[in-house]
């Protein structure tokens, strides 16, 4: 299924926004037993280290890549470059297993899940803003 460039940015945000909302659900579920000040730091840690150093910059680079697509109408998942979507699967597949085979205390999934909810929720926010400013723009 084809969509317009623009409703790239929609799709990018709306699975970041989910992803981010799950991941951060996961975390603060478990943090409601590790809620200390150090704990709280190092959310703001994770956070800080995923949003500045890796996750601001992807909105920034795929924003600027959908946007110059020359023809208008592309595949729905084109939100994404091959690379990206490796990277998102083995993100997940990463996470899954730490949780399913316990690899990692509570204590762990609270403070770095919350942290990398956080900053994917706020990366699909940004998206977000991006295609409304996009369709403000009228590109």
């Amino acid at each position: 299924m084809k969509v317009k460039k623009k409703t790239l940015l929609l799709i990018a945000s709306i699975v970041w926004l989910i992803a981010g909302f799950n991941i951060l659900h996961i975390g603060l579920n478990t943090y409601k037993n590790y809620v200390t000040i150090i704990n709280i730091f190092l959310s703001l840690v994770v956070f800080s280290i995923f949003w500045f150093m890796i996750f601001s910059k992807l909105v920034f680079k795929h924003t600027h890549r959908i946007k110059s697509f020359k023809d208008e109408l592309h595949f729905f998942l084109k939100f994404f470059d091959k690379k990206s979507f490796i990277i998102m699967i083995f993100m997940i597949t990463f996470g899954v297993l730490i949780r399913k085979l316990n690899l990692a205390p509570d204590v762990f999934i609270a403070v770095f899940y919350t942290g990398l909810g956080s900053a994917l929720f706020l990366a699909g926010l940004l998206f977000g803003y991006n295609y409304f400013k996009y369709l403000k723009m009228g590109d």
